[in-house]
């Protein structure tokens, strides 16, 4: 898949994996952290059911609190007991026996399919093919190949950013089932001061939904969009992100239509991305520029990233810029011309790294 091949890191593996697996239950996110825990630790390559079941279980358990709906199917056995977990029905080690027999059918051959098809760069294997065994009926458990190691472990930068980018894509899948996102079209909005996105249900109450920082980082690569430096997400980094408006905030009063054919909303996450400080408030920044037209071609392509992810605001993107790419590509060029005439002057920044999206 493009996104992987324009440049082809474990770090991007990962996140194709988080961003553009399907999405049917949370299963994966649970497994994702699980992984990231245990590759921290670096014990063994060898990590059995019974000790991944129980960080596995706690990860759901934790998101049950707040967040009941964790699958799109009605019931499950699994759910149940990490529910029944935090309810006090069931202790640990019935925690443990019924994930072995019930949280593992499905996630563990799927973690790694992206579009129907397994990505190259595994981070565990169930089967080894070198002596031919499934390792969950010979070993019961998998095999951690180097790459989690070398992901999590040695490059251990890594972890922060994509430990929030999986906590951050959790968040939206959960909140798109509970808010029923996709039927309703609700409109999700952006926090400028918080930096959080948040939308209302229909009684008009505020519901946080992630940061928005965490939820866009995967697409850019932990780069920033406009010059390619490396970022980060982490509120205690120095290389921490800027989330900017590409299409200056301040238009914002006088964007009611843009003589565009819908609506423009310049809150909407189709029009939110992250930028290192130099490019958004720099000596050089942009301010309230218009980026030039390379940059609203990076746009786009980052947009379709988001909708061809069958992301959880997938229906809002497209409700809010167009119903396919050739109306979306309008939307943005309309926009565009509406910008231009408003601000007048055009900003390109110097590349500081290679473009990677």
């Amino acid at each position: 898949m493009n996104f992987v091949d324009v440049e082809p890191t474990l770090e991007n593996y990962w996140r194709a994996i988080i961003l553009f697996g399907k999405n049917t239950a949370s299963y994966k996110f649970a497994l994702a952290k699980s992984l990231i825990d245990i590759s921290l630790e670096r014990k063994s390559d060898l990590i059995t059911l019974d000790d991944l079941a129980l960080p596995y279980a706690l990860h759901l358990a934790e998101h049950l609190k707040h967040s009941p709906k964790q699958s799109t199917a009605k019931t499950s056995q699994f759910i149940q007991a990490c529910q029944g977990y935090n309810e006090g029905n069931i202790d640990e080690d019935r925690l443990i026996q019924i994930t072995k027999k019930e949280g593992f059918k499905y996630v563990l051959d799927a973690f790694h399919v992206v579009n129907t098809k397994a990505i190259t760069e595994r981070f565990y294997d169930v089967v080894n093919e070198e002596f031919f065994i499934d390792e969950r009926k010979f070993n019961k458990g998998i095999r951690l190949t180097d790459n989690l190691f070398k992901l999590f472990y040695v490059y251990d930068n890594s972890a922060k950013d994509l430990n929030q980018e999986t906590e951050s894509r959790w968040n939206l899948v959960e909140k798109a089932w509970e808010l029923n996102i996709n039927k309703n079209l609700i409109a999700v909005e952006f926090d400028q001061e918080t930096k959080e996105l948040f939308t209302h249900d229909t009684k008009h109450h505020r519901t946080n939904i992630t940061t928005s920082r965490g939820a866009l980082n995967g697409y850019q690569k932990s780069r920033c969009f406009y010059c390619f430096k490396e970022i980060s997400i982490s509120s205690v980094d120095d290389l921490l992100a800027d989330v900017d408006h590409f299409f200056p905030h301040l238009l914002k009063p006088q964007v009611a239509t843009a003589g565009c054919c819908r609506p423009v909303n310049v809150d909407g996450v189709w029009n939110l991305v992250l930028s290192c400080p130099e490019c958004n408030r720099g000596e050089n920044g942009k301010f309230a520029q218009v980026p030039s037209l390379e940059l609203l071609e990076r746009l786009h392509t980052r947009n379709e990233y988001l909708i061809g992810s069958h992301h959880p605001l997938r229906e809002t993107l497209i409700m809010q810029t167009g119903n396919t790419e050739r109306d979306r590509k309008y939307f943005l060029d309309k926009s565009y011309r509406f910008s231009k005439i408003n601000l007048i002057h055009v900003w390109q920044p110097k590349a500081q790294g290679t473009s990677i999206f």
